[in-house]
């Protein structure tokens, strides 16, 4: 990094101006499209929820399109401007942005704020994805079960402008990091690709060409499964929250500790079971706000409303292998993703939630399946030995850096 300091001694020896984001930027909303408005081809665009589930911090080609009609009254970004989606379900993923590096302008869906600034949008996003901007968007958040920053208030918060070519140096720098990762997520990307082909039951599938030549049978959800929604606790009872060991999972669950959990964050008292609660080795689904994200529970459980549990009917226990339909629930989130309703807040359409059919291999088809998955799942996301650990190595060492280098001293009026 001697280059980086030898840059800041020739341009900013004296210290960094900071500005307010609007002196270097103006900010508008986003559109009004939906999910339902994609195709194939047509205009580029982006959705809001893409941003935190299909994109990194930069983007320079989409994955959806609209109608040149659907086009006509959107909001749409230039090249070089930054796209963040300002709602959420919790504070960590709201402010989530993307640089857009393509050629060409793209229309950009509600829940957005469009940052059209005058930085290197690289140095701009590394920014606003460091922990100095975390602490100020702190104070603009508000909400409960949707949280959200308006972005009016983006206006106010402070950004470090040194000269261009620190800012391209320091984009270097954390460019490097970020392809390092990138090279490890490239093999977790493998393993969706070969468990969506162990999954798809067709002639370029081995396990089903030599076991089922003739083809599969599908059930549908609805006779395969009972479901119910989760329920969170009242509040109020404080009684149901203190010292109580009945676990009651959330997203966090699954985003902390993957998707078999033998146990839960939080706990409640039985107090608050109301009726039944859901056996173990059910599979949970969000089906509102985040959509599309699964586990296997392994034993007795509560879940919040966020969630339908699939729980298999008794005639089907003998037909199926629980960590198979696990698996197969990886084509539901996507299924999910791609049948929402249309209201402005994220939930699955449940006629078509009800309909999906999953794959009814026989049981020695669904065995080595689960066998082979996992062997590459544990490969890929051992939380201690495989991928995820040394991800989250090289993304610590990035975080790290990312915050030093963003760390100026401020310039003295």
């Amino acid at each position: 990094m001697s280059k980086l300091n030898d840059l800041i001694r020739e341009y900013c020896p004296d210290g960094v101006e900071y500005k307010k984001l609007d002196e270097i930027a103006t900010i508008t909303r986003g559109g009004n499209f939906q999910k339902k408005d994609f195709l194939d081809e047509g205009i580029p665009c982006i959705h809001y929820g893409q941003i935190y589930t299909k994109y990194n911090l930069f983007v320079d080609q989409t994955l959806s399109y609209i109608s040149k009609e659907k086009s006509q009254k959107q909001k749409f970004a230039e090249p070089g401007d930054v796209i963040m989606a300002v709602t959420s379900e919790n504070i960590e993923d709201v402010c989530k942005c993307v640089a857009w590096l393509g050629s060409e302008k793209l229309a950009v869906s509600g829940h957005t704020a469009i940052i059209h600034h005058n930085l290197n949008p690289k140095y701009l996003v590394y920014y606003l994805s460091s922990e100095a901007f975390y602490k100020q968007k702190l104070k603009l958040v508000h909400g409960t079960k949707v949280i959200e920053v308006t972005p009016k208030s983006l206006e106010n918060v402070l950004i470090p402008v040194p000269p261009l070519p620190v800012q391209r140096e320091i984009v270097r720098i954390l460019d490097n990091f970020t392809e390092l990762t990138a090279e490890l997520t490239a093999r977790e990307k493998q393993y969706e690709y070969y468990r969506d082909r162990l999954l798809t039951f067709d002639e370029n599938n081995p396990i089903a060409r030599k076991y089922c030549p003739d083809g599969v049978e599908y059930l549908p959800l609805w006779q395969l499964f009972n479901t119910r929604n989760g329920y969170t606790p009242a509040k109020k009872h404080i009684e149901y929250w203190r010292g109580g060991t009945f676990p009651w999972f959330r997203m966090e669950d699954i985003r902390e500790h993957g998707r078999i959990l033998f146990d839960s964050i939080q706990h409640v008292t039985e107090q608050a079971i109301k009726g039944d609660p859901f056996p173990k080795d059910s599979i949970i689904i969000s089906t509102s706000a985040t959509i599309g994200e699964h586990a296997l529970i392994r034993k007795p459980f509560l879940v919040n409303q966020r969630f339908t549990v699939l729980m298999i009917r008794k005639e089907f226990k003998e037909k199926f292998n629980n960590k198979f339909l696990f698996y197969y629930c990886f084509k539901l989130d996507d299924f999910c993703n791609s049948h929402l309703n249309t209201s402005s807040f994220n939930s699955v359409d449940k006629t078509a939630f009800n309909n999906f059919l999953f794959a009814v291999p026989p049981l020695p088809v669904q065995r080595e399946i689960v066998q082979m998955l996992d062997r590459f799942d544990k490969l890929c996301h051992d939380m201690t030995t495989g991928l995820p650990a040394e991800i989250e190595a090289r993304q610590k060492q990035y975080a790290y850096y990312r915050d030093k280098l963003l760390d100026f001293k401020p310039l003295e009026s």
